[in-house]
């Protein structure tokens, strides 16, 4: 793999980031916190998405970007002879291939799986490949034994054998635990057997007695069949008796009825002949009701007319009141349109009067805010300026003249007593600053006395406008009344004349005691009416009442003679009760005797099929336990198996763990010697897998400080290539960030020098470092540092450093001193 090029924008301090990648060994230099590591975050991330990103996705974007501005990350490199450019954002992937237009996969997963397949790793193992973070190059020697070796099995992926055997164990204890279920829930096979038995032998009993009954049954069928006959002779008997009672006593019903209609209809006849004597003087005294009905409609019509006249006269009296109202309430609102001009002009005055005192209190109120978060924020930086030159005074005090110049890293010597005064100058001169602005802060901190008193006016005319706006509307909705108190007394003036003219159309001549008199005298005609008509219906009802009653008669001798037929008829039949039941009581017996012999026959019947369903059951029982008995031999055996797989993973993981010493061992001597030249061929490791280098064929007893870099490097390297191998890649790429921070100088220059031996073996090294020293030996170097300006990291190239650059930059003396300690604090 071979990074091309790099791009971010919006990605954690870096707004607009771009990196053109080159072969050899280049580093990326600049002061902590300036955001070098952020670019091989990127890296990953561009690669393997939100799992390689530190924190959130909230925490990614860039903090002073737009509120819509994206967030995006654009990488090129080369693998396997091909051309890959990824870009990712928060919500999107692409991944296009050899320089095409149309990507290759263009969603989140499906970039994120296809760019894991290519490099045939996964991120853990990318990480352990071509990256070496922080602390991470010397990682062995600060292991114990079984550490170290839990520590290779990791980064080599041997765990996963023990992933594997712990998954076998967990299904053998599940299978154990089915086992030992299956156990216990499994019946006894002795008393298994002994209900099979006992089925049986009930089944033959049952069998037995069922045949029995069924003769019984037999014997008891032919003697009530021998019964059956007299029985039913002596029904058919007993039923004509009980047909003819019924008959009788209907006759009798009937011939009763029909007596009773027969005096009703006398009844009738009776009262027709008093209807006679009443009809005639009722006719006579209701002769004047005609001509009464005529004079009382008419008297009606005259009183509806007198009670509408005094309607139409309370309404002409209301509205003639509503309209005095009105006419009143006209002439108080006849000054509104003169009000409602003033009223304008004054609120244009006000509106224009406040517009003016707003805007000088709004420019009034920025300025004081203004002026007082420039004076915190200057007092802020002055604080933070203080501290850290506090700091380093502190640190070179501490140290006197070995302290280390912060541009070169040698001994201050002679010059440390110029950058003492330098610092403490300095010192005085930000706390001198800092009081002022702390006092400046002081002041600002309450409102200004011009700026409460225009805030008070502002408030007292939002009032005042606000009072005149609703004087204006309550006048202009005294307009609106206006138009409408005209639109209602036109209708008013109209509702009057239609009264007046409906009273002139009224008749006069109305007299209410004649009214009531003569309603009182048609009321009581009525009721005579009423009368008369009751009575002549009765008279004409005369003819067919006494044809109905010749009818009735005659229907109720015709009863009568059917009762006395069907009383000789009944005397005829001669019914014994006595036979009658003797005959019963035997057939009943017979009867009972048939049902027990059935019900018997049904018992044991049913007896015997619960027999067989007993036997069917045992046999059931029988079949479950020699099936239960089948997968308790299968789960055995599955048993036995896991048992064997547990086995051979740990002779697995025993046989790896013994291969590895040599196959890591020479991996790592190829390094050594090509980085030592030949002077040391071999690297091995002991059983606690401590480094052994190897001179002539003995371990050498005692090793330098360069020596246990190069150790701590090629075991590194050696490590990433056996991953590499196992993914299928070619190592190619090698990355270290910040792998100086605990060696001192003179060991960086030894781990560098390595570095510049590994061109032969790695297209591309990069390193990642905040220690400026470094830059000599170096190919290419990328400079990092925090814009305060912009608020973002800034990258650009500079060249490597000469060997006596270092020198001269001491020599600058303690003015250039100074400048360079505030910036790479």
């Amino acid at each position: 793999m071979r990074l091309i090029s790099l791009r971010l924008q919006n990605f954690r301090q870096h707004a607009d980031t771009r990196i053109e990648f080159e072969r050899g060994l280049t580093g990326i230099i600049g002061p902590n916190g300036s955001g070098k590591s952020t670019l091989l975050e990127a890296i990953a991330w561009s690669l393997y998405g939100t799992p390689a990103a530190r924190g959130t996705r909230d925490s990614i974007r860039f903090s002073r970007a737009a509120p819509r501005a994206s967030v995006k990350v654009e990488l090129e490199f080369e693998l396997a002879g091909h051309r890959y450019r990824v870009t990712r954002g928060l919500t999107n992937a692409e991944v296009f291939l050899d320089g095409g237009d149309v990507p290759i996969a263009n969603t989140i997963t499906g970039a994120t799986e296809l760019l894991q397949r290519r490099l045939g790793m996964t991120r853990s193992e990318f990480f352990h490949t071509y990256f070496t973070g922080q602390k991470e190059l010397d990682v062995m020697a600060s292991l114990g034994a079984a550490e170290r070796a839990r520590f290779l099995s990791r980064v080599l992926g041997y765990d996963r054998i023990s992933g594997a055997q712990e998954i076998a164990r967990e299904r053998r204890r599940a299978l154990m635990a089915e086992i030992n279920g299956l156990k216990q829930g499994m019946p006894d096979a002795d008393a298994i057997w002994r209900g099979v038995a006992d089925a049986e032998a009930r089944v033959a009993v049952a069998r037995t007695r069922a045949a029995e009954s069924d003769v019984a049954r037999i014997s008891s069928a032919e003697r009530l069949s021998a019964v059956a006959p007299q029985w039913l002779d002596a029904q058919t008997q007993r039923d004509q008796m009980q047909q003819l009672l019924a008959e009788l006593r209907v006759a009798e019903s009937e011939a009763m009825g029909f007596a009773r209609e027969v005096e009703r209809l006398d009844r009738e006849l009776d009262a027709v002949a008093v209807a006679h004597r009443e009809l005639a003087p009722l006719r006579e005294a209701i002769l004047p009701l005609l001509s009464l009905r005529a004079e009382l409609e008419s008297l009606e019509q005259l009183a509806a007319a007198d009670a509408r006249r005094q309607a139409l006269m309370e309404r002409v009296r209301t509205v003639a009141e509503d309209d005095a109202k009105l006419a009143e309430r006209a002439a108080r609102l006849e000054s509104a349109p003169t009000l409602e001009r003033d009223a304008q002009q004054q609120i244009t005055t006000l509106r224009g009067t406040l517009t003016d005192v707003e805007r000088t209190f709004d420019a009034e109120s920025k300025a004081w805010t203004r002026d007082g978060q420039e004076a915190e924020t200057r007092l802020d930086a002055l604080r933070r300026q203080y501290a850290e030159l506090s700091e380093q005074r502190e640190t070179l005090e501490g140290l006197g003249e070995e302290s280390p110049c912060p541009t070169c890293g040698r001994p201050l010597g002679a010059s440390y007593r110029g950058v003492l005064d330098l610092l403490s100058e300095q010192i005085e001169t930000v706390r001198i600053d800092g009081n002022y602005y702390r006092q400046r802060v002081e002041q600002l901190a309450a409102v200004p006395a011009d700026i409460e008193a225009m805030d008070e006016q502002r408030r007292t005319m939002q009032v005042e406008l606000s009072a005149a706006e609703r004087r204006l509307l309550r006048i202009q909705n005294a307009l609106v009344e206006a138009t409408q108190l005209s639109d209602s007394r036109t209708e008013l003036a109209a509702r009057l004349a239609l009264a007046t003219e409906q009273l002139a159309a009224l008749p006069h001549g109305y007299d209410a005691p004649r009214h009531r008199a003569l309603r009182d005298e048609v009321v009581r005609l009525q009721e005579l009416e009423k009368k008369a008509a009751r009575v002549g219906g009765l008279v004409e009802r005369e003819d067919v009442t006494r044809t109905e009653r010749l009818r009735v008669t005659a229907v109720r001798d015709a009863a009568r003679t059917s009762v006395v037929e069907l009383e000789r008829q009944r005397t005829a039949l001669g019914m014994d009760e006595t036979s009658y039941h003797r005959v019963r009581d035997a057939h009943e017996r017979a009867a009972a005797e048939a049902r027990r012999a059935e019900l018997d026959a049904v018992s044991a019947a049913g007896e015997a099929e619960r027999a067989r369903a007993a036997l069917d059951s045992a046999e059931q029982g029988r079949r479950d336990l020699a099936r239960l008995q089948e997968t308790l031999d299968v789960l055995e055996k599955d048993k036995q198996l896991h048992d064997e797989l547990d086995r051979a993973l740990t002779d697995l993981r025993t046989d790896l763990n013994f291969q590895l010493r040599p196959e890591l061992a020479e991996i790592a001597s190829g390094f050594l010697d090509g980085l030592t030249d030949g002077r040391y061929s071999a690297l091995e490791f002991d059983e606690e897998y401590k480094v052994l280098v190897m001179e002539e064929g003995l371990p050498k007893p005692v090793i330098s400080g360069g020596e246990e870099d190069l150790c701590n490097l090629v075991l590194r390297l050696a490590i990433s290539q056996m991953i590499a191998e196992r993914a299928g890649q070619a190592f190619s790429l090698l990355i270290l960030d910040e792998v100086f921070g605990s060696l001192d100088e003179t060991r960086r220059a030894n781990v560098v020098e390595l570095l510049r031996h590994l061109h032969d073996r790695f297209e591309q090294v990069i390193v990642i470092t905040h220690i400026e020293q470094v830059r000599e030996g170096l190919d290419r170097v990328l400079l990092v540092r925090f814009d305060e300006t912009r608020g973002c990291s800034v990258v650009h190239t500079s060249a490597p450093a000469l060997p006596d650059e270092s020198l001269d930059a001491e020599l600058l003396g303690a003015d250039r001193l100074g400048t360079l300690t505030l910036a790479e604090t």
